[in-house]
This record gives C-alpha cells, structure tokens and sequence, in this order.
C-alpha cells in the first residue's frame, strides 16, 4: 500500500511511487533534464509531508530526523549539507521549525505551490485529530485519563527524541568548533537564557571562531524581537481567538516547550482556560503526530468548537508560510557568505543542541517507575533495530 511504503526506511528509493522518479533527478534539487512534470512533483511533496503528518510522533527532533531520511537518503531532493542549513535557517525564523522545513523542503520540489501544499498536508492530519479528541474530551475523556495516556506516551516520544539526536549529532558536530558551539548552547539552556538570545550568541560565537575578521558585519543580522501587547476581554470572540494566536505564531521561537509559557501567558492569563485544560492541551499536543503546535487546535476547540479550532490553528501556523518562504534566500546568502555561513552553521549546530535539554525534560516526566523505563527501553531498541533490519534486507535483496 502506499501508506505502508511512505512510512518504509527503503520505501522512497523504489517501493513508492515517485520515489525512484525523484532520486533520478533529485540529487541536483529537481533541476536536471528530464524531470517530473510540476503535478507530479507536488503529489509527492502531498503524499510525502501527508504521510509524515500521520505518522510523525515525537516533536521537532523527530520530525526532522524523518524528513531527511526520506528527502537526503532516499529521494536526493537535497544534499545533506544544504538540509543542515535550511535547518539552522529554519531556527532563526518563528514558528514550528519541523513545520517550516516541511513548507520549505516543498518549495524546494515544487515552487510555491509545493511550500504551500508541504504546509496544509503536514498540518491538516494533526489538525483533523485533534479537532476528533477535542470533541470526545468534552464529553468523554477526563483530564485523569489523558494524564494517564501521556505516562505511556511520553516515554516513547523520550526514545524518538534520543534516536533523533542521535541521528542528527554528525550534522550538528562535525569539528571541534562545532563541540564548543553545542557546549556554549546546552549551558545557555541549562541556566534558562531564552533560546532566541541562545542562537544569536552561539551564530555570533561561530563567526568569531570561523570568520574572525568579518565578526563586525554581524550587527546587520540581528533583528529586534518586538511582541505587540493586547487587550484582555471576558468574552473569546473568534477574532481575537485568531489574533491572540496570530501574535504566539509571529513570535515564538523553540521547542513545543516554548509554546507552554506563551499560552500560560496569553490564554489562561486572561481566563479564557484554566491551568488544568492547559495541561491537557499540551498532552494532546505531545502525543497525538503531525506539528506539536495543533497544541492550539485544542485550544481553540475548548473555546469556540469548531471554528475556534480552526482560527487558532490558521493564526498560529499562519506567519510560517510567509516565514518559510525566506528559507531558500537564507541559505543562498548562507552559501555566497562566509560570515553568514557561519553564523548559520552555528545556529544550526545550537538548535540541535537544545534539543538535548527537551530530551532532559521529557526524561524527567517520562520515567516515573519501572515500568515507564522498560516502555523506553523497548521503543529505544525498535526505533534503532527496525531501520538496521531494513537496510540488511534490501542488502540481501539487492
């Protein structure tokens, strides 16, 4: 089936349709002769971030680590090197940075047609789910009973994390400059610098220690963050739902994590919900797949049904279509400058760091007994063997 094949380590190399197509020409970006028509580019683009959007568990980390599987590996849509840098580029953006990628991988296929459809296919899945567990908590599920789904989760989402990092950590430290970065990044995170400033000083660190005598052109890359103020209501009319979410998404920078503190902020600081639906909101957006944003589809569920749903997940996820569409031009100023390659490589390098400190944290929640620590154990060993096993079969195969 083609979902089966989608989902495969060896599917996108001849099992899929579109697969075998895009790794004849795909190496070169799907710029060579002979390439697919612009339909059959964006059916992949669908049928590729669609499938991801189902399957995606684990958060950022995890969604990367699958994306450059299927479009480094398996299709050659991109080299290795310029994924690292549409990943860094990504990073000094806002919004969901495994979001983006997608919105920005697609745009690499496919033009704007294929950012726009890498977007909505990888975000539609989550959307559609959680709208389904919105309405089933209002009427079925307690807070008890997701907390007790997230102590099964968790610890699963833990090992995807890990198997990510693990994945990623030749792309993130390839020298010992690369060390230094990651270093001076975990202990940023560890005394709680937020992870914005965490970037630009590591990007800035990078230079200095690649590109001494350009450090001072530094000053033109760095932009202010300015987060506009707004006014607190008792009613949730679906406009301020939209902007209210629309401001989180223009803004926020990180991890999942991140969102947390801009919806204790934002949301339950004007009452609109409590702390406890809060809590069940980022449940559900931890251990359902596809973006850990549609955190804010649940949200938006709990205060207007449907159409809260949808505004809350439209203003979120909203600013990256715009913010994705700058992650081409990034890495080609990163590729024709020295200074901002290293900047860019540093930022790279520091955003894959921190996400040590988000494995940290869900190993504090996920291993709350033994049995907590067999469930990652168990899922640690299937995530890394059922790859191997794959290769090793295509190997006899072949």
């Amino acid at each position: 089936m083609v979902d089966r094949t989608e989902s495969g380590a060896g599917g996108g190399a001849s099992g899929s349709p579109g697969g075998g197509r895009a790794s004849g020409g795909g190496v070169s970006g799907g710029q060579s002769i002979g390439q697919p028509s612009l339909r059959t580019r964006l059916v992949e683009v669908v049928r590729l971030f669609g499938w991801l959007g189902v399957i995606g568990v684990g958060g950022p980390a995890a969604h990367i680590a699958m994306m450059r599987t299927r479009v480094v590996q398996q299709r050659g849509w991109v080299s290795d090197d310029e994924f690292a840098r549409m990943v860094g580029a990504c990073a000094l953006v806002p919004g969901p940075n495994s979001t983006e990628m997608a919105m920005a991988l697609g745009a690499k296929r496919a033009g704007w047609r294929g950012l726009l459809a890498g977007g909505a296919s990888f975000i539609l899945p989550a959307f559609l789910i959680v709208c389904a567990i919105g309405w089933v908590y209002e009427d079925v599920l307690t807070s008890a009973t997701i907390a007790d789904i997230r102590r099964w989760v968790v610890p699963i989402v833990a090992a995807i994390v890990l198997d990510a990092l693990r994945r990623l950590r030749s792309t993130a430290v390839r020298d010992a400059r690369d060390g230094v970065i990651a270093a001076l990044a975990l202990i940023g995170a560890i005394v709680s610098v937020p992870e914005l400033l965490v970037l630009a000083i590591v990007g800035a660190g990078s230079v200095a220690l690649r590109a001494r005598a350009a450090t001072r052109t530094m000053t033109s890359l760095l932009a202010p963050l300015v987060i506009a103020a707004s006014t607190t209501t008792p009613i949730v009319p679906m406009w301020q739902i939209f902007l209210v979410f629309l401001q989180i998404g223009s803004v926020i920078f990180g991890s999942g994590y991140v969102l947390l503190v801009f919806l204790d902020a934002e949301v339950v600081g004007r009452g609109w919900i409590s702390p406890d639906v809060l809590l069940d909101a980022i449940s559900v957006g931890q251990f359902t797949p596809g973006p850990v944003f549609t955190t804010a589809t649940f949200v938006g569920w709990h205060l207007a049904g449907l159409g809260g749903a949808a505004v809350a997940t439209f203003g979120i996820f909203g600013p990256s279509f715009v913010f994705a569409a700058l992650v081409g031009r990034v890495v080609r100023w990163s590729q024709r400058s020295h200074v901002f390659g290293a900047f860019l490589r540093g930022v790279s390098t520091g955003s894959i760091a921190l996400m040590v400190v988000v494995l940290v944290r869900l190993a504090d929640e996920a291993f709350v007994g033994w049995w907590s620590a067999a469930t990652f154990v168990l899922s640690l060993a299937v995530i890394v063997a059922v790859p191997r096993w794959r290769e090793a079969r295509r190997a006899r195969v072949g």
